[in-house]
Parts: C-alpha cells; structure tokens; sequence
C-alpha cells in the first residue's frame, strides 16, 4: 500500500466512530470496522465471517498468513502457520486443491493477498475470514498457543491495527 493510501485510510479510520454494537448485515460487529474492512480489502477472496466459521470449524483446514511472532503469542486452534512475508505456494503441495480452506492475519489484509495467490494456483475453495483473529476474539472464540492451551492474550500488530480488537478479555501484545 503506497504512503498516501495509508495515511488516506488512517485518516478515515480516525473518523469513524468506533463502536462495538452489534451491526446487522455485516460479519463484524462493529460498524466502524466494518467501514475500514470495506476500503482497505479487495474483496477478490470470498469472504466467511468468525460465526459461520465457527459453526462448521471442522469442516475447513485454517490457514494462519501471519508472522511466526504473531502465531506464537496465540493463533486459531488446529490453525498451520503459512506466514506471509515468508509465504512459498510450494509448501501447500500436500493439500487437496479441493479442500475447502480459511485463511487469516490479523484483519483480513494480508491473508486476501494469500487467498488470492492460492486461488491463482487452482486452489477452488479458499476464503478469506471477515475481519480474521480480531474479530475471532471479539466475538470470544477461542485462542490457543502452540501447546494447543487456551490462551487470553494476541498479537495485536501494532497500536493503530490493535484498536480492532476490543474485548477487553484479551490482553494485546506489540512485539
């Protein structure tokens, strides 16, 4: 993302309202992160929100496109870290181009552009999850570290990306 499309979408960010309301119609709770999801995805990636993803979990196989520092704070259960800066099609060679598969980050951004590279290899079920492990734990699902224990605490990014996440249950760490 160019310096000015940043700042433009930080700007938009700051005015709008941040609420956490229940929004009807839309896969995260909250309005105003629903507006910022809106402009800042492509929407080139089908979409599936935390609580249908939560209903048929065991249906998919969940894909974390995060940093490795990101997916040891906490991660999705069952969830294979892919990475994102680190990403090689080449390690998925093992899964069924078939295979119906989440991919998440932090919001939504980085696993789209992972979604989209998986698709472009033949890979016919790939989603993208709706405001990804941020609106997870705000909607209480739950987090788990690499000892698959539950966890209450993410890696929130950064302070600007961190204001997502507002379930005061989880602790938000930076590094």
């Amino acid at each position: 993302m160019n310096k000015i499309a940043f700042i433009l979408l930080v700007v938009c960010v700051q005015i709008a309202t941040v609420t956490s309301a229940q929004y009807n119609g839309s896969l995260v709770q909250s309005k105003s992160y629903n507006k910022m999801l809106k402009v800042l995805l492509n929407h080139t990636v089908p979409e599936i929100g935390c609580r249908e993803l939560h209903s048929c979990y065991s249906d998919y196989i969940i894909l974390d496109t995060r940093e490795k520092k990101e997916f040891d704070v906490c991660h999705l259960p069952n969830s294979i870290h892919v990475g994102y800066e680190d990403f090689d099609i080449k390690h998925l060679t093992n899964l069924d181009k078939n295979s119906k598969i989440v991919c998440y980050c932090s919001v939504g951004y980085r696993s789209e552009k992972i979604g989209d590279k998986m698709i472009k290899a033949g890979f016919s079920n790939v989603v993208n999850l709706y405001g990804s492990i941020f609106e997870w734990a705000n909607c209480n699902y739950p987090l788990v570290n690499n000892k698959n224990d539950t966890v209450f605490q993410i890696h929130a990014y950064s302070k600007l990306w961190g204001q997502w996440m507002n379930n005061s249950k989880i602790k938000k760490i930076y590094n």
